[in-house]
């Protein structure tokens, strides 16, 4: 006896696709809006010019660490859960930036960002 597979509505299998699109969208968009405010960041936080830049590379050295990493978190954790988390921690970690007092933790904030942003890029 086989048991025939039950179609899953369009919505139930579109909305995953369309949850990490967003996920995605929204840590690719986090890299631009910072690029582009950099100056005023610098500025906010009394920051030498040569520190302004590591916003941001502090942000793409954790992404391009925990990217290759991706592939064996998700098959750990699953990938919904691994995105959840991601996500989860993300908006934490946007929070914190938000609330950076030095340039210091600015650029700490950050780099957590980048880990866990990268999880939430599908590779």
């Amino acid at each position: 006896m086989s048991e025939r597979a039950v179609p899953q509505s369009f919505i139930a299998s579109i909305l995953p696709f369309m949850v990490m699109c967003v996920g995605m969208f929204i840590a690719l968009l986090d890299i631009q809006i910072v690029a582009s405010s950099l100056q005023d960041i610098g500025g906010g936080l009394s920051a030498a010019q040569d520190q302004i830049g590591w916003v941001q590379t502090s942000y793409l050295v954790a992404e391009i660490i925990v990217i290759p990493l991706s592939g064996w978190l998700t098959r750990v954790f699953s990938t919904r859960w691994l995105f959840t988390i991601s996500a989860a921690g993300f908006t934490l970690a946007s929070m914190l930036c938000g609330f950076a007092w030095s340039i210091e933790s600015m650029i700490v904030f950050r780099a957590l960002q980048g880990l866990l942003g990268a999880s939430m890029i599908p590779t």
